[in-house]
Parts: C-alpha cells; sequence; structure tokens
C-alpha cells in the first residue's frame, strides 16, 4: 500500500495515521509551495487543552516566487527560526511524562534547519515520528520518480513505481480522483477513513505531536496499528 504526501512541518494525526498505515510514503517534493498549507507551519494544541491552540512556522523564502517547487522553499533565518522551534515545542509538551523520549527523538529535526529548505525540516519531521512509532515502511522522493503530469495519472504511475496494488487516499483526495488511471495499472485505489472521536475530534487540525505527548510512544503505536485492521479495530483506535 502507498501513500503519496507532501512534507508536512509535525504532521497533522490524520496526515501521520494515514502514512502510518502505508507501506511506502511517497514524499510529494516537487510540486508547488503553498504559503496556507502545512508545508512550512503546524497548528499546536495546548497538552492540557486541545482547544487552545496557536500556529507555529518557519519563515520561507521562495527562490522563484510563487511558482517555487516545495524542495526549493528555504528558510529565512535557519538558525533563528531552530531555536524558535525548538523553544516553542518544548514550551508546549515539555511538561509531559513522555517528554524525554520526544525529545531525544526531535534531534534529527534541528539538524535539518542546517540544510537551510523549509522541506528538509517538514520531511524529517515526519520521519522521525513515523520512527518512535516503529512504522516498518520506506521513503521515496516523487522527485526521483517517473511519472505523466495529469494528477490522477501522475498519482497512478507513482504508486506503480513504488510497487505497490494499492493506493492510500484522504477524504480531500476522493473528492478529485480519477479513478481510470488506477485501474488502466490494476491498482486498487484505497479510502483512509480515521474515527471521528477521542483522540481524532481534534485529529485533522492539530500536530500528531499533542497525541504523543498524552499517549507516548507506545500509545499512539496501538492506536495507529488498530486502524490496519478489520472496520471493527476503529473503535479500538479512538
Amino acid at each position: 500500500m502507498c501513500a503519496v504526501h507532501q512534507p508536512n512541518l509535525f504532521p497533522r494525526l490524520t496526515t501521520l495515521a494515514k502514512l502510518f498505515v502505508a507501506d511506502t510514503w511517497i514524499v510529494l517534493d516537487d510540486v508547488q509551495f503553498t504559503r496556507r498549507d502545512y508545508q512550512h507551519r503546524t497548528r499546536l494544541a495546548a497538552l492540557e487543552d486541545a482547544d487552545r491552540r496557536r500556529w507555529l512556522s518557519i519563515p520561507t523564502h521562495l527562490p522563484q516566487g510563487r511558482q517555487t517547487a516545495i524542495q526549493d522553499a528555504l528558510i529565512a533565518d535557519p538558525a533563528l527560526a531552530r531555536r524558535r522551534t525548538a523553544a516553542v515545542i518544548q514550551q508546549e509538551y515539555g511538561t509531559s511524562p513522555h517528554w524525554p523520549s520526544l525529545q531525544a527523538a526531535l534531534e534529527p529535526v534541528w539538524d535539518a534547519f542546517d540544510t537551510g529548505r523549509t522541506a528538509a525540516v517538514a520531511e524529517t519531521s515526519t520521519r522521525v515520528l513515523l520512527d518512535i512509532l516503529g512504522w516498518p515502511g520506506h521513503v521515496l522522493a516523487a522527485s526521483l520518480l517517473p511519472a505523466r503530469p495529469e494528477r490522477s495519472q501522475r498519482l497512478a504511475d507513482l504508486t506503480h513505481e513504488a510497487g505497490a496494488s494499492k493506493y492510500l487516499c484522504g477524504t480531500g483526495g476522493m473528492t478529485y480522483l480519477d479513478p481510470a488511471p488506477f485501474a488502466a495499472r490494476g491498482i486498487t485505489v484505497a479510502p483512509f477513513l480515521p474515527p471521528a472521536t477521542g483522540i481524532w475530534a481534534s485529529a485533522r487540525r492539530v500536530t500528531a505531536l499533542w497525541a504523543l505527548a498524552h499517549l507516548g510512544p507506545a500509545g499512539l503505536a496501538a492506536r495507529l496499528r488498530a486502524l490496519t485492521g478489520s472496520p471493527n479495530s476503529l473503535q479500538a483506535a479512538a
């Protein structure tokens, strides 16, 4: 099973869960950067009150203006952005009993700021969360794989290049996806439908760090593994 998704900074729980369920994550790194998306920002929820939220953003410069690809976006001041991002994350989640394990796991994210590229930080932030949850899959870059330009054709081609027989699609993607290119490749389109209660009530709005700080890596991993089972297992994931 394959999921195709842009690199997101400390992704929302729904995004992280979709990648966790997949066997392969293809990083969509060569599409246009969008300032109103989650490529350079994330919404933090307060540890004790998920309804109290604030944005955390990496100041980003686009060398080619609005046409700049995600992989070419540059951090405006890497050293300052690194210090501020690390400080804000610790301020929000440093009192969690699971913070020591999270703190150690996040070190590669801070190091990624040295690349000067927003996408490197965003992708690394997702990779480390998948790693701490014990995800056994692998990651490919869309920019290194051959694919046709039309949106659905490209997704089908990327899935084929990954050697996958299923494409895992979120609810948003299902609204525009053309199933014909997938059928032509012998690929099944599988909708990803997480629960909507419990920890998932705010899963589409806030970073997965909030759930990790509450449940710890083992607790959250157990919830995510439940998503890979039968439809009845969704109750256990809530």
